[in-house]
C-alpha cells in the first residue's frame, strides 16, 4: 500500500498514487531533513546544510528495496540513511520489512544497535525493530536506561524514577495531516491560559471535571509538576497546541491496586482542547504516537494501562482500535472505569502505529 491520506469527504483511507511527489519531515538525532518521494526516487535534503542525497525505492520480487542512486557519490551520513528509511517505511506503511543496498562497515553502529539485521548476505531494517528507536522520535532518549534503586513512595515501594524531562521529548511527521506532532512538557508560564480555556469546555468537563479560574488551574498545574511520578505534556501540530496530556509511572499511581502492577507499567491520561482538531484524522495521530513515546521512553516498559470511565464509549472504542485490550471494568472511588493495556510486544509486531480505518472519529477527552 502506498502511503496513507484521509480523504476529507468521506474520511475513508486512500492509497496515494506513487507518482504523486510526498514531501515529509524526519529529525533522527535531532537533524531535519525534507524528504521527498517522486516515482521510485528518495530525495534527502539537510534543512541546515542543504546537503542533498537521492536513493532508489523500488520493489523486486515483493522485497522492498532500498540503495544509493549514485553508488559513486559520498557516502551519506547515518542520519541521511535514518531517514530515508524512515521515508521508505512512511510510504510503504504495511510493510515489514526493508532491504538495504549500502556499505556495511560505514554503518557498524546501526548493526550493534538493532537497526540494521545481516541476514541471507544482505542488510535488512524490520519496521517491528526500527519503530523502537528511539533517536528517531524521541529528542531527549537516554542512551542507557535509568539505573534501578528502589524507594518508598506514600508506602509504595517502587524503582527510584528519572529526572522529569524539558523541552520536546517526541516528534513525528504525520503524513495524513501533512504536519509534524509533537509532544512537549508543559510551561505554566506560557500554557495556563489555553488550559484554563480547555478546562472550561464543557466536553471536556463532562470527564475532567476540573472547571475553574486560572488560580485553580496554575494551582492544579503546579501540583502535577511537583509530582515524580506524573509528567504532563502539551500535544502540538506545527507548533499549534492541540490537548493536554498526562503520563506516570503506573506503580506509584491510583491504579496500582486493580491490577498486578509492573515496576516499568506506565499510563496517560488526555483532554482534546481544541474542537476543530478531534475526529478520526487527529486521534489516529495523537492516540498511537503517545503510546510510541511510553514505549521508547524506557525499554523495560512493556504494558502501557489506561482507565477511562466505563461509559466513555468512543474513547474505548479508539483505544481497541489502537491495540487495547479492555481487560475488566472496576470502581474507583470517583467513578467506574475499564482497564485498558497495551502490550509492546503487540504495538509493535502489529505496526499500531498505522491508523486503522475503523477508528471512531468523535472521542475527545478520556480522564
Amino acid at each position: 500500500m502506498e502511503l496513507s491520506r484521509l480523504n476529507d469527504q468521506s474520511g475513508e483511507l486512500l492509497g496515494a498514487s506513487p507518482m504523486l511527489p510526498v514531501s515529509l519531515s524526519c529529525c533522527p538525532d535531532q537533524i531535519r531533513y525534507q524528504v521527498t518521494h517522486e516515482n521510485t526516487a528518495l530525495y534527502v535534503q539537510n534543512d541546515a546544510t542543504k546537503k542533498k542525497t537521492i536513493w532508489h525505492l523500488y520493489r523486486q520480487s515483493d522485497q522492498l528495496k532500498l540503495a544509493l542512486a549514485d553508488s559513486h557519490s559520498e557516502q551519506p551520513e547515518v542520519t541521511e540513511l535514518l531517514a530515508a528509511v524512515e521515508a521508505a517505511f512512511a510510504h510503504y506503511p504495511y510493510q515489514k520489512k526493508l532491504s538495504l543496498s549500502v556499505p556495511v562497515d560505514q554503518f557498524a553502529e546501526l548493526l550493534d544497535s538493532g537497526i540494521f539485521i545481516a541476514e541471507d548476505n544482505q542488510l535488512s531494517v524490520y519496521a517491528e525493530l526500527f519503530w523502537q528507536q528511539a533517536r528517531i522520535w524521541h529528542p531527549l532518549a537516554r542512551r542507557q536506561a535509568f539505573p534501578i534503586r528502589y524507594v518508598f513512595s506514600h508506602g509504595r515501594r517502587h524503582p527510584l524514577r528519572p529526572p522529569k524531562p524539558r523541552g520536546t521529548v517526541y516528534q513525528r511527521y504525520i503524513t495524513w495531516l501533512g504536519r509534524v506532532l509533537t509532544f512537549r512538557t508543559v510551561d505554566p508560564a506560557t500554557d495556563l491560559g489555553f488550559f484554563n480555556c480547555w478546562m472550561n469546555d464543557p466536553v471536556v468537563a463532562e470527564f475532567w471535571q476540573e472547571t475553574g479560574d486560572l488560580a485553580k488551574h496554575r494551582a492544579y498545574l503546579e501540583g502535577v509538576q511537583a509530582d515524580p511520578h506524573v509528567i504532563n505534556l502539551i500535544g502540538c501540530l506545527n507548533d499549534e497546541p492541540f490537548g493536554y496530556f498526562e503520563i506516570y509511572w503506573a506503580k506509584e499511581d491510583r491504579i496500582a491496586p486493580y491490577y498486578d502492577v509492573d515496576d516499568f507499567d506506565r499510563g496517560w491520561h488526555v483532554l482534546i482542547g481544541e474542537p476543530r482538531m478531534r475526529g478520526k484524522p487527529f486521534v489516529t495521530a495523537w492516540l498511537p504516537s503517545i503510546s510510541h513515546y511510553l514505549f521508547l521512553d524506557d525499554d523495560r516498559t512493556q504494558r502501557i494501562v489506561i482507565e477511562p470511565r466505563a461509559d466513555n464509549h468512543k474513547m474505548i472504542r479508539n483505544l481497541a482500535q489502537c491495540g487495547y485490550a479492555n481487560l475488566k471494568e472496576f470502581d474507583f472511588p470517583h467513578k467506574r472505569a475499564m482497564l485498558g493495556m497495551l502490550l509492546r510486544e503487540r504495538f509493535f509486531t502489529e505496526q499500531l502505529w498505522v491508523p486503522r480505518a475503523t477508528a471512531s472519529p468523535y472521542s475527545v477527552s478520556l480522564s
